[in-house]
């Protein structure tokens, strides 16, 4: 196939092009020009800007639309894409879901918007916009669109460190603040395994709403994957879930990818894949995960992007003595 890929090519764009490649279809990417791919064509534009030029007069046998936030950019893509293109595939996330409905399959009630035109992205919009989004394509394309809603999207590459946190943390020695109990469970998909979900897809003609999520795993089995990943791992240390937030160690954030398992938003830790994997949805091993990303991150200099300071952990750690 002759693939458009509208924007994201450093994480998960990136990774959906690679799969692209390695199995034999060319890619054409949309970007603002920057992080471009080895191997694709190039077309610069900008959609927020509506600058769309690029892909007029062009045709392709599919396009993944990675970076749509906004209903009316999805909706100026689609109104230059149609005609153009045979199958649209979107990118949303499990978080169009209303968290109180769970376990979540694909038929879970949605989010919505108080006001349907707001244009401002938030942790209180984002679900409800990617609703309005993924309508703008089914609307458009019909059965020949696809819909694939991602859990928190994991592994090499990632710009986020939500899921970076914890290899580093344990390669790093000493203790480690880990959430809850070891039996407690978490959802993640790992870059890789979406991007070839979503060729496969396309390949397939695969329609409507897909969960890309991972099977929940153990926090004791990502604590276990990440001390073997490492020649000195640090030792875990289970703090009690209301202890933290009493604490105020803020979920996701301080903590990355802990929801409480007490919380309103625990539906989104119980994630059905079973549509996906019936149409060949496969996840590679956590522990496989864990060392590809911390091999990545070894390569890099940064200071991680999310979670708590060592500073801040260490006070956490010292009241738990």
């Amino acid at each position: 196939m002759n693939i458009l890929l509208l924007g994201g090519t450093r994480f998960v764009g990136r990774h959906i092009a690679e799969a692209a490649l390695q199995r034999g279809h060319q890619v054409s990417t949309f970007t603002r020009g920057t992080n471009p791919l080895p191997g694709t064509e190039s077309l610069v534009g900008d959609r927020k800007k509506g600058d769309l030029g690029a892909l007029e007069g062009r045709t392709w046998d599919a396009v993944v639309d990675v970076n749509g936030y906004l209903p009316r950019e999805v909706r100026e893509a689609v109104g230059v894409l149609q005609g153009q293109v045979g199958r649209y595939a979107f990118i949303s996330t499990v978080s169009v879901y209303r968290e109180s409905a769970a376990p979540l399959d694909e038929n879970a009630p949605l989010q919505t918007l108080a006001d349907p035109t707001v244009e401002e992205v938030t942790p209180e919009t984002y679900g409800g916009l990617k609703v309005l989004c993924e309508l703008e394509v089914e609307r458009a394309f019909g059965e020949r669109s696809l819909v694939v809603r991602p859990h928190l999207v994991v592994g090499p590459r990632d710009p986020t460190d939500r899921f970076t946190y914890w290899p580093r943390r344990f390669a790093g020695g000493g203790r480690v603040l880990v959430p809850g109990k070891p039996e407690n469970t978490l959802q993640f998909v790992d870059a890789r395994d979406l991007g070839q979900f979503v060729i496969l897809g396309l390949e397939k003609g695969l329609s409507g709403a897909y969960n890309a999520a991972s099977t929940p795993v153990t926090w004791g089995h990502l604590v276990k994957a990440c001390q073997q990943a490492t020649a000195n791992p640090a030792e875990a240390v289970w703090a009690d879930e209301q202890w933290l937030l009493d604490n105020q160690v803020t979920p996701w954030a301080d903590l990355p990818a802990w929801i409480p398992s007490f919380a309103p938003g625990r539906g989104l830790g119980q994630i059905q894949n079973a549509r996906a994997q019936a149409a060949g949805f496969s996840m590679r091993p956590l522990e496989q995960t864990v060392q590809d990303t911390l091999a990545w991150d070894k390569t890099r200099s940064e200071s991680l992007r999310a979670g708590m300071s060592r500073e801040r952990e260490f006070e956490l750690l010292q009241l738990l003595v």
